[in-house]
């Protein structure tokens, strides 16, 4: 490895963490969020899923009077 790619690179402890808003875990910062990490709230796919699922109102079963 080149004295400049060391230098570029950072340790995994040094990077930015979120709790995600879904499960409370700690989660750090990855390459493909580099443009939005601001907008990130989530920690997985899983966790976006099941927020969204908690949140979308549930359809209530109505029961049939004869």
């Amino acid at each position: 490895m080149l004295a400049s790619e060391m230098e570029s690179m950072q340790r995994k402890q040094d990077l930015p963490q979120k709790d995600c808003v879904q499960c409370q875990r700690p989660f750090t910062w990855r390459k493909k969020w580099a443009r939005c990490w601001g907008e990130v709230r989530y920690c997985s796919e899983r966790c976006r899923r099941e927020a969204k699922q908690s949140n979308a109102p549930r359809r209530q079963m109505h029961e049939h009077h004869d």
